[in-house]
């Protein structure tokens, strides 16, 4: 009677697994939709105008995208789930973008920092996970105000920056720069809010 007990599965465990795969294919779909929305922005920059293609555009943008979210959404299932070993790692996910980086080979990575698109694979990321942590309520607080002023830093940066690579046409303060320096600064906060999940404290269950 008892080992028939022990071997009998647990009622609770598919709803549980039920939820936590619909919050993995939500992140994962919010992801892709924020990458091809990230894309819509890059589209924005090149003064001479910008290419689509199937390395650039579904290896390294949309493909990051989708599987950096579906690695949050598994995050908010194991956080709401009271944690497991190790899960905390996942805040790094983002750096999932910085595989751009190496789309010239091993031996030149440098070269992709020419056109400014190997900053920004590593600056968004950079970013997200620092804006991420100041905005999750864990840590001790000097680190999160320290990481908050560094996210904030981005507003200052494009709007001193942004003529030197895109050209007047998108300084702030022309209607296209500013809409284009709001895209830009929206959609890095939902990253933010984003990369915040594997540093929000656990649910208790």
């Amino acid at each position: 009677m008892t080992s028939h007990l022990a071997e009998a599965p647990r009622t609770g465990d598919a709803p549980l697994r039920r939820r936590g795969a619909g919050l993995v294919l939500l992140g994962g779909l919010l992801g892709f939709a924020w990458a091809a929305g990230l894309r819509g922005f890059m589209a924005q920059i090149p003064q001479d105008g910008s290419s689509v293609s199937w390395s650039g555009t579904f290896g390294y943008v949309l493909l990051p995208g989708l599987a950096i979210g579906l690695l949050l959404g598994w995050a908010e299932h194991i956080r709401r789930t009271g944690g497991r070993r190790g899960w905390r790692w996942l805040a790094l996910s983002p750096l999932l973008f910085a595989a751009v980086l190496f789309s010239e080979g091993p031996l030149d990575v440098l070269g992709i920092f020419e056109d400014g698109l190997g900053g920004g694979a590593i600056g968004v990321p950079l970013y997200a996970m620092a804006g991420g942590y100041a905005i999750s309520s864990r840590g001790p607080r000097w680190g999160r105000i320290a990481c908050g002023v560094l996210a904030l830093t981005v507003i200052p940066i494009w709007a001193m920056t942004v003529e030197s690579f895109a050209g007047a046409d998108l300084a702030v303060t022309t209607p296209r720069g500013l809409w284009v320096a709001l895209y830009y600064c929206s959609f890095l906060a939902l990253f933010m809010i984003a990369s915040a999940i594997p540093h929000r404290p656990v649910a208790s269950r």
